[in-house]
């Protein structure tokens, strides 16, 4: 654990105070542009909203996005009003705070620390912080959290990133990153609308992606050198470690955030690891018909999620720090811990535990007389396990012509509750459907394959996606996931791949909440790409990162009473409900 003169903290509480501020047109004071000093020299830029009657609470977020924008006006008028002052800093390296270059996560925690000292030294803190944030400002503030500041006391993270190789299980970062990497080459964001990004996309070599985008990431090129799960990442690395923590902590995200599958991690996480009792108690987890943008709006793509589909997060986001900081609403100690959103039915529910205590897992095993390419193929889901022999099913993998993953180009959105059907023509997508239900089914909880498979190749991938076929044929997609062969066991080693093996694989397609409205087809695609959010196996098991060609895979999927390939979902016991 990280500790710093707090006397120093201390020194330089004038710059922030009341009687030095701007009054504002909302009736909040503010004070831009104050120097908080880091025990290495390098000061942090914040600007600070203080409430009508200091001392109180305060709000950090501490963002890499640029501390100047309405959005954070508004965010701060807001916490203001509720009583809290209002932080918000530029990370080391961007914006107006000091630092050579911007290190993505690398100084996050200890920087987090610094201010979080600071601020607990000034006049118009009551001496408790509380940290808010999304995305990238999510993560960070779990590596602060790992740094055991003592006036730290809850924190809101939404729509969170994992630890490397959870959400890209390939040795490699998802290809649109390198658009993340372009918008914070520099102190501002920087805007990028004229570069054709699906073009650079289909750049090889890997590690010269950057250059094929017209500018040049030292960042992009160090994390490709690291292709497992090595002391490089596990420096930043923070869901191993719940055990250092015992924090309140508001997990929010939404079923098409692309980095969902952190957030019901991390409260399982802490639900068992948090160091008291109480601690564990204190978790809380929301989960609504979002992307990666939080509580946007009741539509997604071609999706309406209805009326209730936005709600008043920011007021129950200030509801539940009152709990915590000010021992204000009770009643949120006896709310449920979970909350979230059943899509298809289009209904919050709150529930006592993730998953809920009423599903089960049903296994539904794929089947087929060995023609289940496209969907007008012959492959069916069903509860039945096999009880004979039946014909394998392939399809060739071309690393340059790879599956297309339906998903605008900016890396600020990757895919939604698109329409499948058209990939779904594909002779190298396998697709296994049930009959049309007849009563409605509700899956809510981690959706996994375990499929048997072999290629001809020395690597190859298996991607998995579920699938909601509408009555007129919208095949809607839920969440998907992949498995790269060479990490198969684990993303810590690459293991050698043996042309015509066969290999027992368990691919994690995240989590959802849906039903199944009677009429529907439930259904499975299996294929080798899911591009550009996967890159391109070139199948040759060398160097993903510096290879340019790449090999055709012949791949097979068994699905016999010897190697019964299945479909596992959390289904409600609660039928036709």
């Amino acid at each position: 654990m990280c500790r710093w003169d707090e006397a120093t903290a201390a020194g330089s509480g004038e710059a922030g105070s009341v009687k030095r501020s701007a009054p504002g047109v909302d009736g909040f004071a503010r004070r831009f542009n104050v120097r908080v000093p880091m025990r290495d020299g390098v000061e942090m830029s914040a600007d600070i909203t203080f409430p009508t009657a200091p001392p109180a609470p305060a709000v950090l977020v501490h963002t890499p996005y640029g501390k100047a924008n309405p959005r954070v006006d508004e965010m701060a008028a807001s916490y203001a009003r509720a009583g809290y002052a209002f932080v918000v800093a530029d990370v080391r390296g961007r914006g107006d705070s000091g630092g050579d270059e911007f290190v993505p996560y690398r100084y996050d925690g200890k920087d987090g620390f610094d201010l979080i000292a600071w601020i607990a030294a000034q006049d118009w803190c009551s001496g408790d912080v509380v940290t808010w944030g999304g995305s990238y400002l999510g993560r960070a503030q779990w590596l602060v959290a790992l740094e055991q500041p003592p006036a730290l006391r809850a924190m809101v993270v939404l729509a969170c990133p994992s630890d490397a190789f959870v959400e890209w299980p390939t040795g490699t970062q998802t290809l649109m990153l390198i658009n993340w990497h372009a918008a914070t080459d520099g102190r501002v964001v920087q805007p990028r609308a004229t570069v054709d990004w699906r073009r650079v996309y289909e750049h090889l070599p890997l590690v010269d992606l950057d250059e094929a985008a017209g500018f040049s990431s030292a960042r992009w090129r160090e994390d490709l050198s690291h292709p497992t799960f090595d002391d490089h990442w596990r420096a930043i690395a923070y869901q191993h470690r719940f055990d250092e923590i015992d924090l309140p902590v508001l997990h929010v995200s939404g079923w098409y955030d692309d980095e969902e599958v952190g957030t019901p991690r991390n409260f399982t996480g802490m639900l068992r690891g948090a160091r008291s009792e109480a601690g564990r108690r204190a978790q809380r987890m929301l989960i609504g018909p979002w992307g990666h943008a939080i509580n946007a709006g009741r539509q997604l793509g071609d999706i309406d999620f209805g009326d209730d589909a936005v709600i008043d997060l920011r007021g129950y986001e200030q509801r539940w720090l009152d709990h915590h900081v000010r021992d204000a609403h009770p009643d949120v100690a006896d709310q449920p811990p979970v909350r979230i959103f059943v899509m298809g039915v289009n209904e919050w529910r709150d529930e006592p535990s993730w998953p809920p205590p009423y599903v089960e897992e049903k296994s539904y095993y794929l089947h087929s007389g060995g023609a289940a390419n496209t969907s007008s193929g012959d492959g069916v889901l069903t509860t039945e396990p096999p009880v004979r022999d039946e014909p394998s099913d392939r399809w060739t993998h071309d690393p340059l012509d790879p599956v297309p993953f339906v998903t605008p180009p900016s890396s600020a959105q990757l895919g939604g509750p698109d329409d499948y059907r058209e990939v779904e023509q594909r002779g190298d997508v396998l697709v296994f459907s049930t009959e049309p239900l007849t009563e409605h089914i509700e899956v809510i909880g981690p959706v996994r394959l375990r499929a048997f498979v072999a290629t001809s190749a020395r690597d190859t991938d298996v991607v998995a996606r579920l699938v909601d076929v509408h009555p007129e044929g919208f095949a809607q997609r839920l969440c998907d996931g992949i498995v790269r062969l060479r990490y198969r066991d684990s993303v810590e080693r690459a293991a050698p791949v043996e042309p015509g093996t066969v290999y027992e694989v368990d691919v994690d397609l995240w989590d959802t909440a849906h039903r199944f409205a009677a009429g529907h087809v439930l259904r499975l695609e299996v294929m080798s790409s899911a591009f550009p959010k996967y890159d391109r196996n070139l199948g040759t098991g060398g160097d993903m990162v510096t290879e340019t060609e790449g090999v055709r895979a012949e791949n097979t999927l068994w699905h016999d009473a010897e190697r019964p390939s299945r479909l596992v979902l959390q289904v409600s016991r609660r039928q036709g409900a």
